[in-house]
């Protein structure tokens, strides 16, 4: 439904402005009675011949391919080819950023970090190229939309298995390898530019560590936890790209950060799925913007950036892991989540509490099970565990978790791995629902460690017992809940917000 708010968005837009407008869309039933402001829509399959046909039907004078998503984006250069005239960025710089390769090269070109990569011609060569960075890598198919094929591998095994997989998705495109930065904050931006000069940008940052994609992940805007250095660099670099690309209309770039230095993942020359999200917080209609600018009109007085608000917003997924039977409840860098939920506060506690509340998580009662993962995650986590006992919370935990809260003086009941035929176990109290929060960190790749944790989050999601897998999150989580005991919930409409 994003990109149904942008194509809307867009039409009211050019209707405003005089225009004709037309409007393909490829499913009938995610079409809102909202599209009613265009003047003639079409349901067909969004493949290069039934554009055609209505193109030439249509004789307009050019087409808007940046509202849609992933797969009208796929169509730019094949339109561009067939003599189609594409308005706002030009076909040629969408495949410079869609191709995961030219894009490369472009960093390069600029002199902006990026993670080691090399694109693939050979699985050996792959492989040799992963054994001189070091495991893991990403694997990256070109003109791919929510990460489809895109895969993490930790050895030679799956990175032959995931090359396969991307190749067979994005045959015609190539696919890229580059080192794969663990434990890296995940930034983006959403902007808005006209022949490459930014009009209007929202920085807004993940609280999940890169490796999730920014479809599952939870986002903050504005950005609270960012060095004003690293904002500096990131709006030059976009600057930067923005030039080169030459871009007219909407775009998103993904970036990592360690300390101050950021690196680039991608470039979308399209609105984001977050585009609602920003342009709902920052009150500026970057959709209606990024029209006038693709449709060369007269574009409205805006702040240049949605850096200083005195509210923040927070966007959280939605996810339906209880429909998908067997299916292990963890996010990866393939987009898993199936809708999302935006919600603002005067603070970062307030927002992200009523976004998880409203994406069904529930505010627990009594009792927490603990299994934090490595030791890295359970120091992490150990203020966090000391402020749900203050809470009054009782705490249960699998071996290890045990073991490290005890040593560092806090009470908690050790439970069996579900593996384990003792009790007391943690699956015999999750199928009693005796929990009324799971925090279940992965820890490794070993087998046994795989199956214990997995039939932990596949219990939690079987018997609705709210579940977190990212120590990110979880800690977050805890942050809010101690702010909502002691505050409540603020309670204001959209429009209070000043």
């Amino acid at each position: 439904m994003e990109f149904d708010w942008c194509c809307v968005n867009a039409i009211q837009t050019a209707r405003n402005l005089g225009r004709r407008t037309i409007m393909i869309n490829c499913n009938p039933e995610t079409v809102s009675t909202d599209y009613d402001v265009c003047d003639r829509l079409y349901f067909e399959e969004l493949s290069l011949e039934r554009v055609l046909d209505i193109y030439e039907f249509e004789r307009p004078e050019g087409i808007i391919l940046s509202m849609g998503g992933q797969i009208p984006n796929n169509l730019a250069m094949k339109l561009y080819d067939s003599g189609a005239v594409v308005l706002g960025t030009s076909s040629s710089n969408i495949d410079r950023a869609e191709d995961r390769n030219k894009f490369s090269a472009l960093l390069d070109q600029l002199g902006v970090d990026q993670p080691e990569w090399k694109d693939l011609t050979t699985a050996d060569e792959a492989a040799e190229f992963a054994r001189s960075v070091g495991y893991p890598v990403l694997v990256r198919p070109s003109y791919v939309l929510s990460g489809a094929a895109m895969n993490v591998a930790w050895d030679e095994i799956r990175l032959r298995k995931f090359l396969s997989l991307a190749t067979e998705l994005s045959p015609e495109h190539p696919v890229v390898v580059s080192k794969f930065i663990e434990n890296s904050k995940e930034i983006e931006i959403d902007a808005v530019a006209s022949r490459g000069r930014i009009l209007f940008h929202a920085i807004t940052e993940h609280i999940e560590n890169a490796g999730v994609h920014s479809g599952d992940a939870t986002v903050v805007l504005p950005a609270q936890r960012l060095y004003i250095e690293t904002i500096r660099q990131i709006r030059r670099i976009t600057e930067k790209i923005a030039a080169e690309l030459e871009i007219t209309g909407p775009f998103n770039i993904q970036f990592i950060a360690q300390r101050n230095k950021i690196k680039v993942i991608e470039c979308n020359l399209r609105a984001s799925r977050s585009f609602p999200f920003c342009s709902k917080v920052s009150r500026v209609n970057m959709i209606d913007l990024a029209t006038r600018a693709i449709l060369n009109a007269e574009l409205p007085k805006t702040s240049s950036s949605a850096l200083d608000l005195p509210w923040v917003g927070v966007k959280a997924a939605q996810f339906s892991f209880s429909r998908l039977h067997g299916a292990d409840p963890i996010l990866g860098v393939e987009m898993a989540s199936t809708g999302e939920v935006g919600c603002i506060g005067t603070d970062l506690d307030d927002a992200f509490m009523k976004a998880m509340l409203s994406v069904g998580y529930q505010i627990p009662k009594k009792n927490v099970l603990l299994s934090t993962g490595p030791l890295q995650d359970k120091i992490e986590f150990l203020d966090s565990a000391k402020k749900l006992a203050a809470m009054g919370y009782e705490l249960f935990a699998s071996g290890g978790t045990a073991r490290f809260l005890s040593s560092n003086g806090l009470a908690c009941t050790r439970l069996a791995w579900p593996l384990e035929k003792s009790e007391p176990n943690i699956a015999t109290m999750l199928k009693a629902r005796q929990f009324d929060l799971v925090i279940n960190i992965p820890k490794n790749n070993e087998e046994k460690e795989l199956k214990n944790d997995y039939l932990i989050r596949r219990a939690a999601v079987d018997f609705n017992i709210p579940l977190f897998t990212n120590i990110k999150v979880a800690k977050q989580f805890i942050d809010a809940l101690e702010s909502h005991k002691a505050k409540g919930f603020e309670i204001k409409s959209w429009e209070e917000y000043r």
